[in-house]
């Protein structure tokens, strides 16, 4: 989930991501938030002051709109720096997106709804990961 144990680069890096793509954070709301960060430095510095952007509602959209790398954290203080930041690359609307597994969907069982999820919103397909 969004939260400070779980490697979420490690499951971005396996997943593609299109432009028209969206991104949705779920979590407990004033437990954790949503900051895009600017650039690089920024991000391996976890240097919120340089945020782009926040988001703290809990149920967070990110819709990705261009080609490129782009970098969120969690705002909470501390949390960033624990780990629980990603960075995430956009190619052109037509690569093929990844789905996910039956065994990333199959985890909803094992965790009650309280616990923060992460969401690929597709125009044409629904991916949901939960981690």
């Amino acid at each position: 989930g969004w939260e400070e144990s779980v490697d979420l680069n490690s499951w971005a890096s396996a997943q593609t991501f299109k432009v028209g793509d969206q991104l949705v954070f779920k979590y407990s709301s004033g437990l954790h938030s949503v900051v895009e960060l600017g650039s690089e430095t920024a991000y391996k510095n976890c240097d919120l002051g340089t945020s782009l952007n926040s988001k703290n509602t809990g149920n967070d959209v990110v819709k990705l709109n261009k080609v490129g790398t782009r970098y969120f954290a969690c705002g909470t203080l501390g949390h960033c720096d624990q780990g629980m930041k990603m960075k995430i690359t956009t190619v052109a609307g037509n690569a093929p997106s990844t789905p996910a597994s039956d065994s990333d969907t199959s985890a909803a069982a094992f965790f009650p709804r309280s616990f923060p999820t992460f969401l690929l919103l597709s125009p044409l397909l629904i991916l949901y990961f939960l981690l």
